[in-house]
């Protein structure tokens, strides 16, 4: 087992660290953290106007009136619908780091780049063209745009000032060409797609890179594939949700998106997979679903496990699970690696089941934390069938922990009676 563990970890961990540094993914990465505090409070609003109590729409529209809620989706809509700005910003800024530029002029560039692409009708800008529905888009832009700022950096192609002239003075001067060159580019890029069956840069991306990628993350098996390969990572100290959500997150933020579009709309989410699936479902007590494994610790003989039981509840509480990771450990410990990778996959599938056949409304879309605690989660996303659908689904992990922790525990007990001093 220790030469499997051994064989595993030499082939993945290389990869894993090449996905981690991968400069784009973290960009990507930068782009979507950024604009999370801004699409959470927006969310805010969303769940204020579908708080899953009887009654409750009947009585804010006795208070505030027939149209209450479009007071609080205002602020709903100047976030979420303009999600893709907000990870413009972060993606362009982020990549700009890494590369020594100006992060301003180099996100302004790629915001000016962004509205040089999306399709004007009569003078205006839709709000459509800056929601989820772009955000491959405006990563592509994102990326693109900084990276011909840097080219022609390299070259040299910029204007320079004395020595003696402020600094933002001389970087907005330094910028001019940069910038030039790449509305060039993308006017150009505009121009030609116009001239196409698609109509639009934008509709060619969502129709070969967004729709399909959409299509596939919104299947049970990829997540489930997804799931496998995170917990795989953890198992060897891979911090395994980075390097997977630099590859999901885009999507399933998308996913999130149509279903809180629908839900203001007044229709029903469609998107079974999205981004509270993972982080709020299955992710129950964080990675690996070890909300189950700390409960048990509370009921076990040994007081090392009693003991990090009641360290690790207030933090897993809040979906934080490192103390149990590392501590327990779960990491580089190949017979708890089963349970590891097992318990949140089931929970997946049933999850999935539940919602598919109707059991439990779909997720109604709003972006809540991921630390927001179990139950509590499930029933702000979807009322009170999704408190249960969670605790279920806790009672099923445990099922799957139990066997492995009596196993370290009887272990543990073992080991506390042979180092106690003989009478």
């Amino acid at each position: 087992m220790n030469h499997f563990m051994s064989a595993i970890e030499n082939k993945i961990g290389p990869v894993a660290e090449k996905l981690s540094e991968n400069r784009y993914l973290k960009a990507v990465n930068a782009g979507f953290m950024s604009s999370m505090p801004l699409v959470i409070v927006g969310s805010f609003f969303l769940l204020l106007c579908n708080i899953p109590i009887n009654g409750y729409s009947q009585f804010m529209g006795s208070v505030f009136g027939e149209h209450w809620s479009s007071y609080l989706l205002k602020v709903f809509h100047a976030t979420m619908d303009c999600i893709t700005l907000f990870v413009i910003v972060g993606c362009s800024s982020g990549l700009a780091k890494q590369y020594k530029l100006d992060q301003v002029s180099a996100t302004g560039i790629s915001l000016a780049s962004f509205l040089i692409l999306t399709v004007f009708s009569e003078g205006t800008l839709a709000v459509s063209d800056l929601g989820a529905g772009a955000l491959f888009m405006g990563l592509f832009v994102s990326i693109l745009s900084v990276e011909i700022t840097r080219l022609v950096r390299a070259k040299n192609w910029v204007i320079k000032l004395p020595a003696s002239v402020p600094e933002n003075i001389a970087n907005s001067f330094s910028a001019l060409i940069p910038a030039l060159v790449v509305f060039l580019v993308f006017n150009g890029v505009r121009i030609v797609f116009e001239l196409t069956s698609y109509g639009s840069f934008g509709s060619f991306v969502f129709a070969i890179v967004q729709y399909p990628l959409m299509k596939l993350g919104s299947s049970i098996w990829a997540i489930v594939i997804f799931i496998f390969a995170e917990m795989l990572m953890w198992s060897f100290g891979i911090h395994g949700s980075s390097v997977v959500g630099a590859v999901t997150t885009a999507f399933l933020t998308a996913l999130t998106a149509e279903n809180a579009a629908a839900v203001a709309a007044g229709q029903l989410p469609s998107n079974i997979i999205n981004t509270q699936f993972l982080a709020n479902f299955v992710r129950l007590g964080g990675a690996g679903a070890t909300l189950g494994l700390v409960i048990l610790m509370f009921f076990a003989k040994s007081k090392q496990y009693r003991s990090l039981g009641r360290l690790a509840i207030g933090p897993i509480a809040f979906q934080i699970n490192e103390p149990v990771i590392f501590g327990f450990p779960l990491v580089l410990n190949p017979m708890m690696m089963i349970p590891f990778i097992v318990g949140p996959i089931l929970i997946a599938i049933t999850c999935y089941i539940a919602f598919s056949v109707g059991l439990v409304p779909v997720i109604n879309g709003a972006n809540i934390p991921w630390t927001t605690p179990p139950l509590v989660s499930g029933w702000l996303l979807c009322g009170f069938r999704g408190f249960l659908l969670q605790l279920f689904c806790l009672g099923e992990t445990m099922i799957v922990w139990y066997p492995f922790f009596k196993i370290s525990d009887n272990k543990a007990v073992e080991l506390e009676r042979e180092g106690e001093p003989e009478e």
